[in-house]
């Protein structure tokens, strides 16, 4: 397409100079030109569209950022329509932006999802009309920004957002309904949205082994499996012990993940290619398990979705075991009707419950189950004690009572009375007579009834009731004394379990923080080293530019700091790999025999030069007898050298560096000491965290890698020796305590 002379001066840019005709006028040409250069220099992607007079539109080119964005050539996308560019859908959506642009006859701004040589990418673009001397919009110049990265950090936010409404809806579900059929027929439906997988099911064990699909989401084709007894010859004891001790089995395409052939044959009658599978534990017994399947191809799971099957599979063994006291509270309220007590015991279970459910407090909890029960059984004294770890102690925690003397906050050793304690440590309720003092003025004959409180893990405490007659507490009063010491049980337990994930909440936070420290300093760190080596290149870059002669020194120092930098940031890198491999004991120790007497002289004297160069003193002192030392010589190397190198950084001129080696009995010891700096008490126990510098105590000004220390840590740890640090009157003194023989090794 020819471009009037007049019309190529209000143009931003040109998809190449051949397409601007040349003016012989110079500023026009200079003109010409500085566009041009700035059309294929600027770091923005830049595309033209030609608007033809019947309205369509042509590609006219675009500049070689966005030729590099995309992958396709300018010459190769000029004279295209957009359908023969893009999909029908996507050539729809950009003709309608480039039509509402003519339309409106202004600047416009938007956001777009396309395709480019298979991969899916997002753009912001601004898109800006051109007039021609009758005013007609004959030509659209836009710039974009690729937004991929950011759409993608959008979009795993919001994966993070459903994950999170997901398990706050299950959870509030839990809460708020006690029927376990709706709660799971719940959270396999919105499981299987959230993964987008074509099943979703879980599977409950019965007393013979075998099991029954309970619930099921599914859009794979076929009959439903709810319902269906699965019978399978490969699920062996062993399998279910990997399961009740939490393990999950993770498979992304079966005739790939070593099955056996009889569980291939199962899950391939199911028409399942990729399996995820995850127990349900209930009280350390295995409740079921909450399996995810896509069946129409391999997958691959992502952690984040293993984690929330884990996590949904913990809130599944919640509601079963809701479930399940909401069926024992049913069979007692069935009790309590024939016992005409049916509304009593009903408020007094129904508020238990909403307590348990609702209320973290277990005082309150503990408190509110003793005086109702008291009340409702119309006894005397209504006492909960609670045992201490060792099931020694036992301490009345809260107690109801209507004659005096009050009891709360009594111990008693429970050695003291092994005719009381015995059944009850052994989970049996216990009923007697008893002959009370100190009541009345005279003599009183009660019955007593004591219930223990206790789960799978063992016995808490008891339920003490005491009656001021000779009766003995019926069949039904026992039974819902035991039924309010299971959801006791349950209380302290729960009360227990949220104590300990506060406790972890607030460990996994810390690490979280301490992790976002690393990164933030880690980004930090790689930063600085391409900074300079950016701001070399580009002064290279114009030094070489330059028409005259070359400044030789400038480049040979050019060239220094690229190659300085380039090594520093290769240090960084090869330290925090090392720190990996430690880290994860991949690499086994090489134990080999040294004489330290003729071992540890030259890498002392490889740093005579540098010392010297900076005034500084290095000093060499090994005992006359030192045992030969059995350890891995590169790891002790790398230690001896990364000590004497941080003592060079931190000693001023004239100061002084002392390596010392000597024995004693059962280990070897090399201390490193140099003078001139004293590190504070506080700042000791952080001089081994990665990247940490010691305040204003570096004389030559040294930037290093800051991972020293660090792996120096990490190094005596795999050699299994230990290290100290020792700080005072302006002496720093690091020393390395060697085992003789490593154990174990």
């Amino acid at each position: 397409m020819n471009i009037n002379p007049s019309e190529s001066t209000a143009e931003v840019a040109q998809p190449s100079c051949h397409d601007f005709q040349v003016n012989t006028h110079i500023e026009n040409r200079n003109s010409q030109q500085f566009l041009c250069s700035i059309y294929n220099s600027v770091q923005a992607s830049i595309f033209v569209v030609d608007v033809l007079e019947d309205g369509d539109f042509r590609y006219l080119g675009i500049n070689p950022i966005h030729e590099r964005w995309i992958g396709i050539n300018s010459e190769d996308l000029q004279g295209k329509t957009p359908e023969e560019v893009f999909s029908p859908v996507e050539a729809a959506k950009v003709r309608q932006h480039y039509a509402d642009c003519v339309r409106f006859g202004k600047i416009i701004s938007y956001e777009e999802c396309l395709e480019f040589q298979g991969m899916t990418t997002w753009w912001s673009t601004t898109l800006a009309p051109l007039w021609d001397e009758s005013s007609r919009i004959y030509r659209l110049i836009g710039t974009s920004t690729n937004i991929s990265d950011r759409k993608r950090a959008e979009e795993a936010l919001n994966r993070q957002a459903e994950r999170e409404k997901l398990l706050g809806n299950i959870a509030q579900g839990i809460r708020a309904a006690l029927d376990l059929d709706a709660i799971l027929n719940q959270a396999v439906v919105e499981l299987r949205r959230f993964l987008m997988s074509d099943r979703v099911l879980i599977y409950r064990f019965q007393t013979d082994g075998n099991g029954v699909i309970i619930a099921e989401s599914t859009i794979a084709p076929g009959s439903p499996l709810v319902g269906t007894h699965i019978k399978d010859s490969c699920f062996t004891e062993r399998h279910l012990e990997r399961y009740k001790r939490g393990c999950i089995q993770i498979v992304e395409d079966i005739y790939a993940a070593g099955l056996h052939p009889c569980q291939i044959d199962v899950l391939a009658s199911l028409q399942v290619r990729a399996n995820l599978v995850v127990p349900i534990v209930f009280q350390q017994d295995l409740w079921g398990l909450l399996i995810a399947q896509h069946c129409c191809e391999p997958r691959q799971w992502q952690q984040t979705e293993i984690d929330l099957l884990e996590q949904l599979a913990t809130q599944i063994g919640i509601a079963a075991q809701q479930a399940k006291l909401h069926q024992q509270v049913q069979a007692l309220q069935a009790q309590l009707k024939l016992q005409q007590q049916t509304l009593q015991v009903q408020s007094l279970m129904q508020s238990l419950s909403e307590q348990i459910r609702d209320n973290l407090d277990i005082d309150r909890i503990l408190e509110t189950a003793a005086e109702e029960l008291g009340r409702i059984l119309q006894v005397e004294r209504c006492q909960i004690e609670l045992y201490n770890a060792s099931c020694t102690i036992a301490t009345i925690a809260h107690e109801y009572t209507t004659t005096p003397p009050l009891c709360q906050g009594a111990i008693r050793a429970i050695a003291d009375f092994p005719d009381l304690y015995q059944p009850l440590l052994q989970k049996q309720p216990l009923q007697f007579e008893k002959i009370m003092r100190d009541w009345h003025p005279r003599l009183v004959v009660v019955t007593q009834l004591a219930c223990p409180i206790f789960d799978v893990q063992g016995v808490m405490g008891n339920i003490w009731l005491t009656r001021a007659i000779e009766k003995e507490f019926e069949e039904w009063e026992v039974n819902l004394v035991q039924q309010i010491a299971n959801q006791c049980a349950i209380a302290i337990c729960q009360s227990r379990l949220c104590q300990k994930a506060k406790t972890q909440i607030a460990e996994i936070e810390k690490l979280e923080n301490l992790k976002h420290e690393f990164l933030r300093t880690l980004s930090h760190e790689l930063r600085t080293p391409i900074t300079s080596i950016s701001l070399a290149v580009q002064t290279l870059d114009s030094v070489i530019k330059q028409e005259e002669i070359l400044d030789t020194e400038l480049v040979l120092q050019l060239l220094q700091i690229l190659q300085s930098e380039c090594g520093r940031e290769s240090k960084l890198i090869n330290d925090l790999l090392a720190l990996t491999y430690l880290e994860a004991e991949i690499e086994p120790l090489t134990l080999i025999a040294i004489d330290l007497q003729s071992w540890l002289p030259p890498i002392v004297e490889s740093f005579r030069e540098l010392t010297a160069c900076r005034e500084q003193h290095l000093i060499l002192d090994i005992a006359s007898e030192l045992p030969c030392l059995e350890t891995d010589i590169t790891d002790l190397e790398r230690i001896i050298t990364e000590l004497i190198n941080n003592a060079c950084k931190y000693t001023p001129a004239g100061g002084s560096i002392t390596i010392a080696a000597s024995a004693t009995a059962e280990s070897v010891q090399i201390r490193v000491t140099n003078y001139g700096i004293e590190i504070a008490t506080n700042q000791l126990s952080r001089i081994f965290d990665p990247f940490y510098r010691i305040p204003h105590n570096d004389p030559w000004q040294h930037t290093g890698t800051g991972m020293g220390l660090a792996l120096v840590q990490k190094l005596v740890k795999h050699l299994k020796a230990s290290i100290c640090v020792e700080s005072k009157a302006a002496f720093t003194t690091f020393t390395l305590i060697l085992p003789r023989e490593i154990s174990g090794s």
